[in-house]
């Protein structure tokens, strides 16, 4: 079969001298094809037609197909494997599975001929330092490990259009806490402020709560106003207006798995080990795009403001159960707190207990609402006083710290005829743990279930050892004032 390249290579060598026989053998024809392609002056692929008849019969009866357009025209979205699925139940044993592929390519030809118009992307040109896009990304497929234990998070992914710059942060929700820290250790990242920030709908920044309207929050326009930049976000559910920053959640993520693999590992030992890495990542695929970066860079103002704070203030009182209530969520406190109010500083993912202009302890931040935690440590002096109320205590789940501590509760109610015994026996064990050292108690009540014995009491301080030290008797000692007096008759000669 003679191809396109041959009757180039004719016509050359005809141009050159006119003699068919020998451009023929130089093109690899026979001399009479030759001549054919000589005299039509046309390329093998200008000859062709297209084909207008089947290799093969119609698998599909006509009046099946003008049914199935008719239900196409009625519900475009249905797909064409349902769509065949119920033709083989209309007409059975007419139409076999291996016939699926065909019938998909019925239907798409259907769309594309006789379908509806299907929705335009219109590509946009972004202005070098006009906007920073923000979004937040779910991190689980990174697999992510803290000390052996599963790190649920996201990422908040602020990007540069443009040069693709971007910046991430960990968070634990898509909050308005989580928004203000993402953009702000951006922007003093940058040292550079655009026009515009950009955001999807997203609670933090969208719901305007008391309104219900989808109306910029009173705090996030504040925040953006703050550095001089300007709020807009993408129409509702548009996520391609947001393109820029949705496709670097992917291409983060994909580089983060390659940089996982160069590791060899997915555990760290902290949050903060993993933040450094992180940051680190983020940095060296910054570095590939300096150029681009530092065009950006020009066209943006300087950043002359200071950061604010990254938390929120409240104040709460104490209740009479040693608890404070925050954000729909209860936590407890030191029980010499009840009836005080107490300042909160709601961080992004902790909170941080103030009285007296000084701070009193630091816990986690629970996510969701009607949380409690509840440390008993906290609760555990007035229970051991009042053991009865620890059987319907609202919060009892929270005063087993760990397994061993609720297995250690199931022994002793087995070995107990009177359940308040047990109670009172896992209380005492329960004080010793905030006592001493828990994890003492811990490895003590693992060892006596190990050996199936029940963790009384008595057997757990037997292990553990909580004996006071004998204090050591030592006499007093009377220094001999003399020297002094030796000192200052000395000094007055």
């Amino acid at each position: 079969m003679v191809t396109d390249k041959q009757v180039r290579r004719l016509m050359e060598e005809l141009n050159k001298h006119d003699q068919l026989g020998i451009a023929a053998m130089r093109a690899g024809m026979d001399r009479k094809t030759a001549r054919k392609y000589r005299d039509i002056g046309k390329l093998p692929s200008e000859l062709k037609e297209p084909r207008q008849w089947r290799t093969r019969q119609d698998p599909f009866d006509a009046e099946d197909w003008a049914l199935m357009r008719q239900m196409l025209a009625d519900a475009p979205e249905l797909e064409g494997k349902v769509l065949y699925t119920f033709l083989m139940g209309l007409r059975p044993g007419r139409y076999e599975a291996g016939q699926l592929r065909s019938f998909q390519r019925r239907v798409r030809r259907w769309r594309a001929t006789e379908g509806p118009d299907k929705a335009v992307f219109f590509a946009q040109a972004h202005p070098p330092g006009d906007a920073l896009q923000l979004d937040f990304t779910y991190a689980h497929c990174l697999g992510i490990t803290i000390a052996g234990e599963a790190f649920d998070h996201l990422l908040c992914n602020v990007v540069l259009p443009v040069s693709n710059w971007q910046w991430v942060t960990i968070c634990q929700s898509e909050s308005m806490d989580a928004l203000r820290n993402g953009l702000q250790d951006a922007l003093f990242t940058l040292g550079r402020v655009p026009r515009w920030l950009q955001t999807d709908n997203s609670t933090a920044a969208t719901h305007d709560l008391p309104s219900g309207k989808r109306a910029f929050n009173r705090e996030y326009v504040e925040l953006v106003e703050h550095y001089g930049m300007k709020p807009r976000t993408i129409a509702v559910g548009e996520k391609h207006q947001n393109g820029d920053v949705e496709a670097a959640n992917g291409a983060l993520k994909r580089r983060l798995e390659q940089y996982l693999l160069l590791r060899g590992s997915r555990d760290f030992e902290s949050v903060d080990d993993y933040r450094g890495w992180l940051e680190g990542a983020v940095r060296a695929g910054n570095a590939l795009r300096a150029p681009a970066v530092a065009k950006e860079l020009a066209c943006m103002r300087p950043l002359v403001v200071e950061r604010v704070v990254d938390f929120r203030e409240l104040d709460v009182r104490v209740t009479g159960w040693s608890t404070i209530r925050v954000k729909h969520n209860a936590y407890s406190v030191p029980s010499r707190l009840i009836g005080e109010f107490v300042r909160v500083r709601m961080y992004e993912d902790r909170l941080d207990i103030w009285y007296a202009g000084a701070r009193q302890l630091s816990f986690p931040r629970l996510r969701g609402r009607n949380g409690h935690k509840v440390d008993y440590r906290h609760v555990i002096w007035s229970l051991v006083r009042k053991p009865g109320a620890f059987a319907h205590y609202h919060f009892r789940e929270d005063l087993f710290p760990t397994l061993v501590f609720r297995r250690a509760y199931d022994a002793l109610t087995q070995h107990h005829v009177e359940p308040r015994y047990a109670d009172l026996d896992y209380l005492r064990v329960l004080h010793l743990a905030a006592s001493t050292m828990e994890a003492d108690v811990e490895a003590a009540l693992v060892l006596l279930l190990d050996e199936g014995r029940v963790p009384t009491i008595g057997r757990v301080q037997a292990l553990v050892g909580a004996e006071k030290p004998a204090v050591p008797a030592m006499v007093a000692h009377t220094p001999d004032l003399g020297g002094y007096d030796a000192l200052l008759t000395g000094g007055a000669l």
